[in-house]
């Protein structure tokens, strides 16, 4: 590749930097301590930048994988944080050219964390670049063409690449090898939601009792960005409805309003369930008919909708499809067919 020097940082550069500016109404942690869930990841985590503080080193590339809204974001501006360094934030999609990932590169300080959300979807010929950028803090530049080419390279400070992805499986063996720590980030249970809420709500100004943090916590599908969206949308009514004050009864009110039921499944959710047991007769059915008949994109499927759906067993994944299973019968009140020997849909359970 023919890069051409600038002197100019990016653009992209620009608009990723994190603000050092401290917004009161930010529910992001800042701190390791004040993280809530994930334990095993923090430990880790909580040791290998002691242990890199000690060195003097930057800490080991990262890398998060699990569903939107679970952290991976966060973690890696509080990693920053702790380390005492800059983050520079971007996603895979907006990498399009090597010359993007250069700019950005060779203006990192040392120490300085990367982070690239959607890892997963940075075109290869950009992927390429980063191979020997984690390995050897260096890059290589070509000049001219042909016959006249040369080749220089530039060495990098040492940094730290985070990447997160929502689908680990669709990043190349080369890339995902030169990570030195991987983790997964899975599902919040209700106990740390509440703790997650309450937090929330202490810096949102609102009053909020045992009873009705709970209510919002078990509808949140065990993520913490749902759960703080569902808060902000809770208070709204209370603040117009309940003179401000989130009971039990009101989450219940306006979770309702909102769409939103006992078990967290939202209107998509339900509908989704609902073609695949009348329209396809409970499944299987591949996700491309699926995102079609809904009219959504397939990757909203796979990375948004469908892991909660597969984690509270409303739906099962086989290889010829998805299938709705005999609770998301239940929960629709529809009429549950079991499977004979053929596989066919045969005998009747009644409603629940």
């Amino acid at each position: 590749m023919i890069f051409e020097e600038s002197n100019n940082i990016p653009d992209i550069l620009k608009i990723s930097s994190i603000s050092e500016e401290d917004n009161n109404l930010n529910l992001r942690p800042k701190q390791l301590s004040e993280y809530v869930g994930q334990d095993m990841i923090v430990e880790t985590l909580k040791i290998a930048i002691e242990a890199a503080l000690q060195r003097k080193e930057p800490l080991d590339h990262i890398l998060f994988n699990g569903p939107p809204g679970l952290g991976k974001t966060t973690l890696a501006h509080i990693i920053a944080n702790e380390m005492g360094t800059k983050i520079i934030t971007s996603s895979g999609p907006a990498l399009e050219k090597g010359g993007d990932l250069m700019g950005i590169l060779t203006h990192m300080e040392k120490g300085d964390v990367f982070f690239i959300d959607e890892i997963h979807r940075l075109p290869k010929v950009v992927e390429e670049f980063l191979y020997s950028a984690m390995e050897d803090f260096a890059v290589d530049f070509i000049f001219d063409k042909g016959v006249h080419a040369r080749t220089h390279r530039y060495r990098l400070e040492p940094f730290t690449l985070i990447g997160a992805t929502t689908r680990a499986g669709l990043l190349s063996s080369p890339l995902r090898e030169r990570f030195g720590i991987t983790r997964d980030l899975d599902f919040y249970n209700d106990k740390d939601l509440m703790r997650i809420i309450k937090r929330s709500a202490a810096i949102l100004d609102v009053i909020l009792d045992n009873d009705g943090a709970y209510e919002i916590a078990r509808r949140s599908r065990g993520t913490p960005r749902v759960a703080n969206r569902l808060l902000k949308r809770v208070r709204d009514y209370a603040q117009v409805r309940a003179q401000g004050k989130i009971t039990r009864d009101v989450a219940m009110e306006a979770l309702a309003l909102e769409g939103v039921d006992e078990h967290g499944l939202g209107e998509t959710d339900r509908k989704l369930l609902k073609i695949i047991i009348l329209n396809y007769k409970g499944g299987p059915v591949g996700i491309e008919a699926l995102a079609s008949t809904l009219q959504l994109e397939t990757d909203v499927l796979l990375d948004v909708v469908e892991p909660y759906l597969l984690k509270t067993g409303f739906i099962i994944r086989t290889s010829h499809g998805r299938k709705a299973s005999e609770k998301a019968y239940v929960h629709l009140k529809e009429e549950f067919k079991e499977p004979d020997s053929t596989g066919l849909f045969g005998s009747i359970k009644h409603k629940r």
